[in-house]
């Protein structure tokens, strides 16, 4: 079997980044920030997920012990507008989501909000007791104008660095410190206007676990999803998007993290992932089903319910 080079090249998907930009009256935004780092922004009340943004190099991840860039953190928080803060959840703590969620927290007065794994993560950041959220799957947490619902997934195979956070992570760490933890399907419920999105981060799921609950817009973990089966891919369309009666999908988590935001993005390579045949399948589900699969442009505000 020859490894395939290379990566895909995103001009081909051009047509998919489509979701809508956001009017500037809007009630509700999502503005995609990398990976699975997503600002849910209604002018008063927001919240993110994950918040990485230090993006270090493979080299660096590779070679050295880990810890936040607070540079590339704050000039993050920066050019996205943000400076408040109701909450921080990662969909899981492996370095690509959890590294920099602490110091997010930290600087936007934010709850940390995740498994016992974000609470050793938020500990190891000096982050203070109350503003630790330990969540119970499927039970409702209320933060600023949201209901935030965390129910327990599975990180998509193969998670290379499994198990859960035991003691608090103090930076610099190294990369296996960063364990799995506690996989969500993160479920926000924007009160105001009672609109919804489903924020799977890591493309695992658990069989039934999303029945019963009802969302307008997925925002679809892509990451290492190309390299699965069609029947896996299947399996994943039919426990997220159908299973909540989605009428968009948003893909995520396919760019390369090991880029900076200021630089521009570009796919995965194809040694670890591959973007082109995990669109051409879930194209296929998408228009059987009726659901509008897209991608987002990093860095603006957008509107997917439009």
């Amino acid at each position: 079997m020859r490894l395939k080079l290379g990566r895909p090249d995103l001009a081909a998907h051009r047509d998919r980044f489509t979701v809508a930009p956001a009017a500037p009256d809007a009630p509700l935004s999502v503005t995609w920030l990398g990976v699975a780092t997503l600002l849910i922004d209604d002018g008063t009340s927001a919240l993110m997920t994950d918040g990485f943004f230090s993006r270090p190099s493979l080299p660096a991840v590779a070679l050295r012990k880990l810890a936040p860039s607070t540079a590339r953190v704050d000039g993050c928080l920066t050019r996205a507008g943000v400076q408040r803060l109701d909450a921080v959840i990662p969909v899981h703590t492996h370095f690509d989501h959890a590294l920099d969620s602490a110091l997010v927290a930290e600087r936007t007065g934010a709850q940390l909000i995740g498994g016992a794994s974000t609470a050793n993560i938020a500990r190891g950041g000096g982050l203070p007791e109350d503003r630790i959220v330990i969540a119970v799957s499927g039970t409702p947490i209320a933060v600023g104008a949201y209901d935030v619902t965390l129910v327990e997934s599975h990180h998509c195979p193969p998670d290379r660095f499994p198990g859960v956070i035991t003691e608090p992570v103090v930076t610099p760490a190294k990369l296996s410190a960063y364990r799995c933890g506690e996989a969500w399907s993160v479920i926000i419920h924007h009160r105001p206007t009672d609109r919804t999105l489903l924020v799977q981060g890591s493309a695992g799921y658990v069989p039934g676990a999303l029945v019963g609950h009802h969302v307008d817009v997925v925002y679809l973990g892509l990451g290492q999803l190309g390299l699965q089966p069609r029947r896996y891919l299947v399996e994943y369309w039919t426990e997220t998007v159908r299973a909540v009666g989605a009428s968009a999908a948003v893909g995520i988590h396919w760019d390369d993290f090991f880029r900076p935001l200021s630089e521009p993005l570009r796919a995965l390579p194809f040694a670890t992932d591959d973007l082109d045949a995990s669109l051409q399948v879930l194209s296929g589900l998408a228009e059987e089903d009726g659901v509008a699969l897209q991608l987002p442009t990093v860095w603006r505000r957008e509107d997917p319910w439009a």
